[in-house]
């Protein structure tokens, strides 16, 4: 699916702005107006309505979330048709057009879209609806404890407990717009390209999905001055000579114009950016361009004050500033798809990107360790209860859809700390890492985000995949403030990883302790930012004794906000900034540290 872009063919309206909201029951019709209903109240889109909504029960109401908004209707010319897009709405959504359900989307994380159909567009106005769900279950990504409690006066509550460790924000978290495109248009751009051993040399192939047929189609490639540096039309390939490659914090770009032609008049453009790089797993090491890259960067979260999940640009720009003036280089996209905004931005600024699909919970032990069931003290097969299968299977196919022309994007996560040591994992795992490996057309590697009690010989899958990405919190929650015992046990856990996988590379995707700001100690005492310090210290003089670990991501980039437990403190505090990206003491320490490693070659040296 193609990302809306205003060219000479197309045009966009933005549909973000204030919204008639309300939650619970509502049944659009032609002639309702949700704004005339004495229960509505007013809405922000895009956002969380978690933190705009100031009432307990409403900041935490599952169930149907009713959007609306009247729409002046743009004149489209004869050869033109009009399209509604939803960057995303959290978890399922509906859209109706005055009255009429017109279409359906399951997924938080993904866009999706529909076109007007013409019955639509015989007025000046048009109602625009969208009932957004939020509820999770064991059929959903993520997982979710579902449950009905009966209120005293008969009426039922849902209830989700979330199987993860972050809020359930919801809502249209992404923007909404119109757009316009030729009937006879493009749909998708799909850019391969091979490159020469030297890397200086680039047979790039376009494959052009239009639906159209008799249209001539013509190919264009730009650098980022804009010079034509190769041309051809079809199914020509395109040799681009003296390539500059996209490198982390080096990005270059090339642009990728694609029109249709019916004769000499033009009928449709889109152009598409995109970089080129060698992506490689070899030897337990991760090539970027056929140099070992050292992955220095941050799990994160769409995550800020008041917006909650919903699209901060401002945000998303300063939290990539404040990663690259310490030095790092990466960010996986924890626990789920990230927005296409802030794809684009790492792209045109050389952030690595480790593209995660919203495979978080399914862990039934996980849930009972934080008191989320109840009563039920013997947690059943995780494979067993969980139904989530055909939800997993669109997920991934909708991310490889979206980013599959990313450069930032260098390995697809099939899933965040499932229970791959149980029973039934490499049963459920094995077809949907080889469906990553069938649908991404640049072939890149694919990981599965390890759990501590998956364990190296416990753990079914890890053959599978082509890295081993481990969340391990040695010195929190094992061996907690016990630092020596930590450095011992991990280093025992790393090198028996190796010694099963000897040509896997490994790496952390999670490490991090809970830090409050503002307290200190003399001693090692968790929660003070003295002890996050020693904590990473002791993580870090194992990682640098092994030149087959290749890569430290911090849990987390910042504090962000969870479901109440007994372990969180309004949220999860292991930020190395704090929600309002205000630094703690330890961000002076990763500075001096990862200014000095290198992002190639950090442990070429190494035996």
């Amino acid at each position: 699916m193609l990302y809306p872009q205003l060219s000479a063919t197309r045009k966009i309206y933005n549909l973000n702005g204030v919204w008639s909201f309300k939650q619970g029951a509502y049944q659009p019709t032609k002639d309702s107006l949700l704004s005339t209903d004495t229960e509505a109240e007013l809405m922000v889109v895009p956002t969380s309505f978690n933190d705009v909504l100031v009432d307990k029960d409403k900041r935490l109401f599952i169930g149907d979330n009713w959007y609306e908004r009247l729409v002046d209707l743009p004149q489209l010319q004869e050869n033109e048709e009009l399209v509604l897009r939803f960057g995303s709405v959290t978890h399922q959504a509906k859209v109706y057009l005055d009255g009429e359900l017109v279409a359906e989307h399951k997924g938080g994380f993904t866009p999706f879209e529909v076109v007007v159909a013409p019955q639509f567009l015989a007025k000046d106005q048009l109602k625009v609806t969208v009932c957004a769900n939020n509820e999770l279950n064991y059929t959903t990504l993520p997982v979710g404890n579902y449950i009905e409690k009966k209120n005293p006066d008969g009426s039922i509550k849902k209830v989700v407990k979330e199987n993860f460790d972050f809020f359930n924000y919801a809502g249209i978290h992404r923007p909404v717009k119109f757009y316009t495109r030729p009937k006879a248009h493009i749909e998708d751009v799909v850019v391969t390209y091979e490159l020469s051993e030297d890397l200086t040399t680039a047979d790039v192939k376009v494959t052009v999905l239009s639906n159209a047929s008799g249209l001539e189609q013509r190919l264009t490639i730009l650098d980022e001055t804009g010079q034509i540096v190769a041309q051809g039309t079809g199914n020509d390939v395109l040799t681009v000579q003296g390539v500059r490659l996209w490198e982390p914090l080096n990005a270059y770009l090339y642009t990728c114009r694609v029109e249709l032609f019916d004769g000499e008049q033009l009928i449709d453009r889109y152009d598409e950016a995109f970089g080129m790089r060698k992506i490689e797993v070899k030897a337990a090491q991760f090539l970027i361009n056929n140099k070992p890259f050292y992955f220095k960067g941050f799990g994160k979260h769409e995550d800020t004050h008041i917006n909650g999940r919903g699209l901060n640009e401002a945000a998303n720009l300063m939290d990539l500033n404040l990663l690259k003036e310490i030095g790092a280089n990466s960010f996986r996209t924890s626990h789920y798809p990230y927005s296409e905004e802030m794809m684009r931005l790492a792209d045109r600024m050389g952030i690595v990107v480790i593209d995660e699909v919203p495979a978080v919970g399914l862990f039934q032990n996980f849930s009972a360790a934080l008191d989320l069931l109840g009563d039920k003290d013997e947690p059943e097969n995780t494979w067993k209860v969980m139904k989530t299968k055909e939800a997993h299977e669109q997920a991934i196919c909708e991310l490889v859809n979206r980013d599959k022309n990313h450069a930032c994007v260098v390995m697809w996560v099939v899933a965040n700390e499932p229970s791959s040591h149980e029973e039934g994992a490499r049963e459920y795992f094995e077809p949907l890492i080889q469906l990553y490996r069938d649908l991404d057309p640049q072939n890149r590697p694919v990981t599965l985000v390890n759990i501590m009690n998956a364990l190296p010989g416990k753990d079914l899958v890890a053959d599978l995949i082509d890295v081993i990405c481990l969340n391990r919190y040695y010195g929190w929650y094992r061996d907690h403030a016990e630092l020596a015992d930590a450095k011992n046990n991990l280093r025992k856990e790393l090198e028996e990883w190796h010694r099963l996988y000897p040509d896997k590379p490994v790496m952390f995707t999670e490490y991090g302790a809970d830090t409050l700001p503002g307290y200190h100690s003399m001693w090692d005492i968790p929660y003070t930012e003295e002890y996050q310090c020693d904590y990473y210290q002791a993580n870090h003089e194992v990682f640098d004794e092994l030149p087959y670990f290749v890569g430290e991501q911090v849990w987390n980039f910042a504090d962000f906000e969870t479901n109440v437990m007994l372990i969180r403190v309004k949220g999860n505090h292991k930020g190395l900034f704090s929600r309002t990206r205000e630094p703690k003491q330890v961000v002076r320490f990763f500075k001096e540290r990862w200014t000095t490693i290198p992002n190639f070659g950090y442990k070429s040296g190494k035996n």
